[in-house]
């Protein structure tokens, strides 16, 4: 008789262990917004409530208790092979060898896929005894969190992700599980990759810049405004660093239209707005919450020495999150051009991590931003037609230069012989 209660026994702490693990991987998989929507319109929404509120802690309950039902069964089959066999070493070894199993498969794997793609039903049938558990066992199982978390600081038990690394991590296998399409991959990328970009990278720079004079009338703002496709000019005082406010488009047609003759007497100067001046140091994310709270749609970068370094627009910001946008009237400019033997040739100003991409290769340099940089870094110089250096594994060939600065404009880029073999490499393993 006794051997039958251990078997019973053990049966009921599998079959229980088995619905905390289904109801572990429910909660795992639902953020505290899905389960708050769940509870709406559930006959167990206090639970539910509960949960939401406090996941982490019910996690921990649940997997305090749900180890506890696989041992205490463990050791009832032991006890059962232990009266029904002579040996005891025979014993242990078959209670071992099938509690393994059992655990694996009817706790482990099969409740936790079955949790996963089950989850709101689950929920909803176990969340009272979820929410009980947490009652009865939370304090002992937070004790034991509070103690781990002293014998391993600084890895948090109530946390899914415990770094940007490892949720992008995530992201990647989602794509490669044709989760996630590869453009949502970038975009997720991005995203993450934006709070760490400072202004000087994504703005357009000091040399670049399309300015007016203070004293240029309306109508020749016009024209500059005409020839260029731009909406707002940066207004200067005679000197680029002498910014004195940001010319609009609208105001000059505005101008043009209700008072023409007022368009040839009135300057630049005049009707221009306040400028908005922001570090180069500024990171990208503050400075786009910033222009949307104030509606501010350019801004003028400046340097550490207080000249202004360039300027950047709220589409420069944006660009960064979701790729180039380009309207209609907007040049078109090829800035990489495919060459013989893998080469390109690439503006200069392209960002050295575009063009990392472009040879599936992680570019970074904490000095310079854009390939003519490189390059220049490299040389140690101001870089003439022909030039050559190699950076890592790249060999960048200044390819032409313009104007009395002698401003290098492209950049031929050729893989070494050492690169290739390695990207050769790459792509034989990923084929196989």
């Amino acid at each position: 008789m006794l051997l039958v209660w251990l078997i019973a026994g053990s049966l009921l702490l599998v079959a229980f262990a088995g619905l905390i693990s289904a109801a572990e991987a429910a909660i795992s998989v639902k953020s505290r917004a899905d389960i708050l929507a769940l509870a709406i319109e559930s006959r167990t929404r206090t639970s539910l409530v509960r949960i939401a509120e406090d996941s982490g802690t019910h996690a921990n309950a649940l997997s305090f208790i749900r180890i506890c039902a696989e041992t205490t069964a463990a050791v009832l089959v032991t006890l059962a092979f232990s009266f029904s066999l002579d040996s005891l070493w025979l014993a242990l070894v078959l209670s071992a060898l099938l509690m393994t199993a059992v655990s694996f498969v009817l706790v482990g794997a099969s409740p936790r896929g079955f949790g996963r793609n089950n989850a709101d039903a689950i929920l909803q049938v176990s969340a009272p005894v979820v929410h009980a558990v947490r009652v009865v066992l939370g304090p002992l199982a937070d004790a034991l969190v509070s103690f781990g978390n002293r014998v391993t600081p600084g890895v948090s038990r109530n946390s899914a992700f415990s770094s940007e690394e490892q949720l992008l991590s995530m992201v990647d296998e989602a794509t490669e599980l044709a989760v996630l399409e590869e453009d949502e991959r970038a975009l997720i990328h991005s995203i993450f990759e934006f709070n760490q970009t400072v202004i000087r990278e994504v703005m357009v720079p000091r040399t670049d810049m399309i300015v007016i004079d203070a004293g240029e009338s309306v109508q020749e703002a016009t024209g500059v405004f005409l020839r260029t496709g731009v909406s707002r000019l940066p207004v200067i005082d005679g000197d680029v660093d002498e910014i004195v406010g940001i010319l609009y488009l609208k105001d000059v047609a505005r101008i043009g239209y209700e008072t023409p003759a007022e368009a040839e007497r009135l300057t630049a100067g005049a009707i221009a707005k306040p400028a908005l001046f922001v570090p180069e140091s500024k990171k990208a994310d503050s400075l786009l919450a910033q222009m949307q709270a104030e509606s501010n749609h350019l801004a003028i970068v400046v340097d550490e020495y207080g000249g202004v370094a360039g300027l950047v627009t709220i589409e420069d910001l944006i660009e960064e999150l979701v790729g180039e946008i380009s309207d209609e009237y907007d040049t078109e400019l090829d800035e990489v051009v495919a060459l013989e033997d893998d080469g390109h040739r690439v503006s200069a100003r392209l960002a050295i991590d575009e063009l990392g991409e472009l040879y599936g290769i992680e570019l970074e340099d904490d000095d310079v931003d854009t390939v003519g940089g490189l390059l220049t870094k490299h040389l140690g110089r101001l870089p003439t037609s022909g030039d050559e250096v190699t950076a890592n594994g790249l060999v960048l060939t200044a390819d032409r230069v313009e104007g009395r600065r002698k401003r290098l404009v492209t950049v031929v880029v050729r893989p070494t012989e050492a690169l290739d073999e390695i990207r050769a490499a790459l792509a034989r393993e990923a084929a196989e």
